[in-house]
């Protein structure tokens, strides 16, 4: 894991050397601090040479302004680094859920994907700036004060060192704690949002069902949950904190007695005496530089955890090593001994064969549940079957490229989403870079003109979220548009007028029927006027295909 988190850093080594270099100069100003106030103190000062005393204050001035612009180097080029990490790791996580399939995100809530592409990285992206940086600091710092303070006096030094290790031993004990604390922090933050994602997309089904009490039940406990979990982690930064803070008093206060002993003795100067207290302090600095660590590591380290999960997911749909775009589809559709279940131990389908020639429609009827959209969704590869396969012009459609095969295939379904853009988005959403013309075209055959004139910024209104602002009828003809600005030779339409009223419905089942015309069509719907223009009728169910020869009420011809 660490060597894939080091991996990151690659493309920045620049970045990374500059903030390195200037954390580590910064560090090394702050022990000579010291130094030139032990100079200062027993050489400068007695000599009463004012003019050497004020260019030596001018000397010390020009350091700490050097030093600040170290400081300013780190802290925000230091962030550069950070924020050029996370980005590139919420590019790959984002492409990542891209090639996820549709099996994934069956099983998966919104709210916890969410967490993983924003709250994660955003701790990962401090780790990468603070973590290497301030480790490394800290034991240059500890060995660098330690050297200084055995130069100055050997057994003040050995004062000091004696408590350090129960520093260290108390800062690791903590630091585990906080681990598995910030994981559990982590799932918590995931409930939340899943919690907050659900309440606000289903808001108008709460209202409807005046349960406004429950959520607030259900989301006062996730909320209470989650301040439980971070009340413990601070619980242990506190403890840590504390005592860290108490053994860092304890040996300032060891060493003022004992070196006031030391200079009443002649055995240490005024000046070694002052530079040896300010060297405690810095010889301490890294246990709260390695403790702000631990504090930020256990985030980061479950973030990145979560992150790597993420990324070493495989799709349940994937291309072929030697998979091919796919030419110009003539439309012959064939399932040949097909077998599909969610579970593999409930199975949707079993050995469904059946073959569409091109230019045909074929409307599939059954019953809820029979499996009539699991069966369509198997053409542009939404789910692979577990046995059989399926074939578009004689070839199994495994053997496409994704892009290519459903570049060719148009989808209108009866759940449609829309995005929170413009009605002109949407609809432009099926060609990218379609000319207006185009679009135009395809709202006037899905019967969306008179619609777009009558909104008050026409193609340009908001739609809002989900396309809350137009009926589920006004959204299933976007999504019609859509398939028509696409133009695919093979078209699936499962329920696609279903939230039509009868007269539009009647229109836009002559434009579907338009659209159909010289393009294979699989069609699926309960109406009899949605399936009255099908040059076949085939009912699934759990014997099989058989074929109807005539509308919804004629008997079956037999087994396709």
């Amino acid at each position: 894991m660490l060597r894939n988190f080091l991996s990151y850093y690659r493309p920045w080594r620049g970045l990374f050397l500059l903030d390195f270099g200037c954390a580590v100069a910064s560090g090394l100003l702050e022990l000579a601090f010291p130094v030139a106030i032990k100079a200062y103190i027993d050489h400068l000062l007695p000599s009463g040479d004012l003019t050497l005393i004020l260019l030596a204050a001018a000397g010390l001035l020009l350091i700490y302004l050097l030093n600040a612009g170290l400081m300013a180097v780190v802290t925000y080029w230091g962030h550069m680094l950070g924020i050029n990490i996370e980005t590139e790791m919420r590019r790959k996580a984002f492409e990542q859920l891209q090639r996820l399939s549709f099996a994934f995100f069956d099983k998966q809530r919104t709210g916890t994907l969410v967490a993983r592409v924003t709250r994660d990285l955003e701790e990962i992206g401090e780790v990468a700036h603070h973590g290497p940086e301030d480790l490394f600091v800290a034991v240059m710092t500890f060995l660098g004060a330690f050297g200084l303070m055995l130069a100055i006096n050997v057994q003040l030094g050995l004062i000091a060192a004696c408590i350090f290790p129960l520093c260290v031993i108390l800062i690791a004990v903590f630091g585990r704690r906080l681990t598995r604390t910030w994981q559990e922090i982590y799932s918590s933050v995931a409930r939340f949002n899943v919690r907050l994602e659900e309440n606000l997309g289903g808001m108008r089904v709460v209202q409807s069902f005046a349960n406004e009490a429950h959520e607030k039940d259900l989301f006062a406990h996730d909320n209470a949950g989650y301040r439980r979990t971070k009340l413990e982690a601070y619980r242990h930064m506190a403890a840590s904190t504390t005592l860290n803070y108490m053994g860092m008093r304890l040996v300032q206060v060891a060493i003022l007695v004992a070196g006031a002993v030391f200079v009443a003795r002649g055995a240490l100067t005024i000046g070694g005496f002052v530079a040896f207290l300010l060297l405690v302090g810095l010889f301490f600095r890294p246990l709260d530089k390695i403790a702000a660590v631990m504090e930020l590591y256990p985030r980061g380290l479950a973030g990145f955890r979560r992150y790597q999960d993420l990324l070493a997911l495989r799709p349940d749909v994937q291309e072929r090593p030697d998979a091919q775009e796919a030419p110009p589809f003539r439309g012959e559709i064939a399932f040949e001994g097909v077998s599909f279940g969610y579970d593999a131990e409930r199975p949707v389908l079993r050995d469904i064969s059946l073959c569409v020639a091109p230019g045909e429609t074929v409307a599939i009827v059954g019953r809820s549940g029979a499996g009539k959209s699991s069966l369509v969704s198997l053409v542009p590869r939404f789910y692979d079957p577990q046995g059989g396969c399926v074939r578009i012009d004689g070839t199994d459609v495994r053997d496409f490229t994704l892009q290519s095969l459903r570049r060719q295939i148009g989808v209108v379904s009866q759940d449609v989403f829309l995005f929170g853009g413009t009605l002109r988005e949407n609809v432009a959403y099926g060609r990218l870079g379609a000319s207006e013309e185009d679009i135009l075209a395809a709202i006037d055959a899905a019967q969306l003109t008179e619609l777009a004139e009558s909104l008050p910024d026409g193609l340009e209104t908001i739609v809002g979220e989900r396309g809350v602002a137009l009926s589920g009828g006004q959204r299933q003809r976007v999504a019609i548009a859509r398939t028509f600005l696409k133009n695919p030779p093979i078209i699936i339409l499962d329920e696609a007028t279903s939230a039509l009223d009868l007269e539009t419905e009647e229109r836009i089942q002559a434009a579907l029927n338009r659209l159909s015309e010289g393009r294979t069509t699989l069609v699926i719907a309960h109406r009899p006027q949605t399936i009255r223009g099908a040059d076949r009728i085939v009912q699934l169910e759990n014997q099989g295909l058989r074929e109807r020869t005539g509308d919804a009420g004629l008997g079956y011809a037999g087994a396709v």
